[in-house]
């Protein structure tokens, strides 16, 4: 049993809530921007001491609306200022924040509002608003509920203008780091969600130690525009984290409109999900090639991997004849890619799922330093990551401060520290399994720790295949590597208690027509299953997924589908994950004809 504990290296407060730190910013620093938000002209700024007094006045309406202290408010909306408005909004009256994914179906929203008891709900337009009404008869505590884009600020402000401000500032103060800050739901990949209880003192401390070790982000000067749903726990301490440094943050809540947004932000640093890296090299590459200029790119991406590799070397630099080429590349092909993401851009943060060796790399040979960490709901965040003075590209980083790991005898990891949360919501079974057994928490995921107490992740502890052969087989490495190529949207490993591994592989839509064209192909991704040049293009994928394994773990056979899987559809959750089992249902049939003689 291999154990890692990285001592805590700053004093978390005792005491207070994550509202002091509005407070002090427009005491100390009133006219600095915190936030930036779409106006009629373009950016318009909000300064500490213009968001100390927005966030009051929606706060008193809360509270002259009856919300009491220790309330639940759920919260439905893109990301948006007004998200995080509502917010603080909410721990400024003593409430507590239920976040909703905004494409959450009505069902979803009736169990996430019923099972929390929450009081009042804000959401976002009439759709959600649509949904809600469509479960109202079922909520008998919940008592409000209000529109954004039907002036809920206005109207909430208007309504708490008899309330004082002593009133607030005595309930502003109730909350201390014991007290319950959110109830986040995980998405989950089966059953029904769970509430993960998150305290004002598991922020505090992930936010404490976390703002010290990547300083560099939230430096002065910083900048970073969240796109990312608010609803997700890594958006959310983004989110947090900004507002406790003083990095000017800002929302963009259509993807169609990012790369426009990013060029008008200029962040110093973004944080994404895995899939959105892959599909911001796999777009480029696609672009390339439909200009003629495939080879180019695969060129530049080859030396952009050799030069970060260069780094980790015993020299600490690539060759002399790697530096010449990626000085050549930097002007051709790395520029364009860093001038896309606003120019000012040289780091990004990625979680969720693992990123994998050869993107890190790439991303790093660019000028794009990704630092990816670990985290789950139920850690309020990051329990791991990599920091620019100790980065392992492949892992998730060293635990941060005040944090041990330990892997246990079947290979799971589990965790200690202060961000761990209190437990599940009115479930105390599920608590228990997470948490009592033996003080630590139990992740459900495997991995492995090194000499330097960096984490690799390399599955999902109740995702492992056990082949008819006995061979044990963790499917996440090689649907990274395949989902890695362009033209690859999903991937699924099956096997379980078959004779070989095998895959169902889905096409990116929005990669296909470009490769179509160049192929001088006719048809759709359904029309097209089985023709052979795009069968060679996953083949190859596959091919290369199974050199990283052996062969008892390589994939024999794979069935390409007619059509993508999607959150919409049911078979990803919000955050972009697969669900396991909702894919294994509905594609039994594809399964079993893979493993027909």
């Amino acid at each position: 049993m291999r154990e890692f504990s990285t001592p805590l290296s700053m004093e978390i407060p005792a005491t207070g809530n994550l509202t002091d730190v509005v407070v002090a910013h427009a005491r100390n620093a009133a006219d600095d921007v915190m936030f930036s938000r779409p106006g009629d002209t373009g950016w318009e700024d909000v300064t500490a001491a213009q968001f100390l007094s927005e966030v009051s006045a929606v706060a008193k309406g809360l509270i002259a609306a009856g919300i009491e202290p220790g309330d639940r408010v759920a919260l439905i909306s893109k990301t948006r200022y007004e998200w995080t408005l509502f917010d603080y909004a909410i721990w400024f009256a003593g409430a507590v924040t239920v976040p909703i994914y905004e494409t959450s179906a009505a069902d979803q929203i009736s169990w996430i509002l019923k099972d929390s008891g929450a009081r009042a709900v804000v959401a976002e337009s009439p759709a959600h608003l649509a949904r809600i009404a469509e479960v109202r008869d079922g909520l008998d505590q919940l008592n409000h509920v209000w529109s954004i884009t039907d002036n809920a600020v206005t109207v909430l402000m208007r309504l708490g203008e008899d309330v004082s401000d002593d009133d607030l500032e005595k309930r502003r103060t109730t909350a201390t780091p014991l007290d319950l800050a959110t109830l986040i739901y995980t998405s989950g990949t089966t059953g029904q969600p769970k509430g993960c209880m998150l305290t004002h003192g598991n922020f505090m401390f992930e936010l404490g130690v976390a703002v010290d070790e990547l300083e560099e982000l939230f430096g002065d000067g910083s900048a970073t525009l969240l796109f990312l749903p608010l609803a997700h726990v890594f958006a959310r301490i983004i989110q947090v984290g900004a507002v406790q440094a003083g990095t000017r943050l800002g929302h963009s809540a259509d993807i169609k409109n990012l790369l426009a947004d990013l060029q008008d932000f200029q962040p110093t640093f973004i944080l994404a999900v895995p899939r959105v890296f892959e599909k911001v090299f796999n777009t480029a590459a696609q672009k390339a090639t439909a200009d003629g200029k495939g080879a180019i790119f695969a060129r530049a991406a080859e030396c952009a991997i050799a030069y970060s590799r260069g780094l980790d070397g015993p020299r600490g630099r690539a060759s002399l004849a790697v530096r010449a080429q990626h000085a050549v590349f930097d002007r051709l092909v790395y520029g364009k890619l860093r001038a896309a993401l606003g120019g000012r851009c040289v780091h990004a943060v990625s979680g969720g799922a693992p990123l994998g060796d050869r993107l890190g790399h790439f991303y790093r040979g660019i000028g794009l330093t990704v630092l990816e960490g670990y985290g789950l709901t139920e850690t309020t965040g990051a329990l791991t990551v990599n920091v620019i003075e100790a980065t392992k590209i492949g892992t998730v980083g060293r635990p941060i401060p005040g944090t041990s790991v330990r892997v246990a005898d079947d290979g799971e990891l589990l965790f200690r520290g202060g961000q761990v949360f209190a437990g599940y919501w009115a479930n105390e079974g599920a608590t228990a399994e997470a948490l009592e057994r033996d003080g630590w928490f139990h992740t459900g995921d495997v991995g492995e720790v090194d000499d330097e107490g960096f984490v690799r992740i390399t599955g999902r502890k109740k995702e492992i295949l056990v082949t008819a052969g006995g061979k044990n087989v963790a499917p996440a490495p090689l649907e990274d590597r395949i989902r890695a190529h362009p033209l690859v949207s999903q991937c699924i490993v099956v096997g379980d208690r078959q004779p070989f591994i095998a895959a169902l592989v889905t096409i990116d839509p929005e990669s296909f027509p470009a490769w179509a064209e160049a192929n001088q192909k006719r048809g759709t991704i359904a029309e097209l299953v089985d023709d052979p040049d795009l069968r060679a293009e996953i083949d190859a994928a596959v091919e290369e997924a199974n050199r990283t394994v052996s062969r008892a773990e390589s994939i024999r056979k794979f069935t390409i589908l007619p059509r993508d899987w999607t959150e919409e559809d049911g078979q990803l959750t919000p955050s972009l994950k697969l669900k396991r089992n909702v894919v294994m249902r509905e594609c039994k049939d594809e399964i079993a004809e893979l493993y027909l003689p």
